[in-house]
């Protein structure tokens, strides 16, 4: 079965949105995301050092990754999912879909 990932990068709007940009993720985002058949896991990182935007990475397991993004574009069309609640839309998030090439462990 094809791995990808959903690679989504964003930004709180403001200094003073970044504890609703959290709490939105966290708490209702994330969730709705797993919900959605195909995707697996969620995994969220932040910036070390400096002003830089938080990742989130969606593993997903599924013979066609289209048809998952396209599902979840479906349910953010259908309100099925909240809107963005603190998240910069100007630019709006980097979101690219990845498949896997290989996977190596150690």
């Amino acid at each position: 079965m094809p791995k990808g990932i959903l690679y989504v990068e964003s930004r709180p709007s403001s200094p003073e949105d970044i504890a609703e940009y959290h709490r939105w993720y966290t708490d209702t985002h994330i969730g709705e995301m797993l919900e959605i058949d195909g995707i697996v896991s969620a995994r969220r990182l932040e910036p070390l050092a400096g002003d830089g935007s938080f990742i989130a990475l969606y593993e997903i397991e599924a013979d066609d990754l289209e048809a998952v993004q396209a599902r979840m574009g479906a349910r953010a069309r259908s309100g099925e999912m909240s809107k963005p609640i603190g998240v910069q839309s100007d630019p709006p998030p980097t979101v690219r879909l990845l498949r896997e090439l290989s996977t190596h462990t150690r």
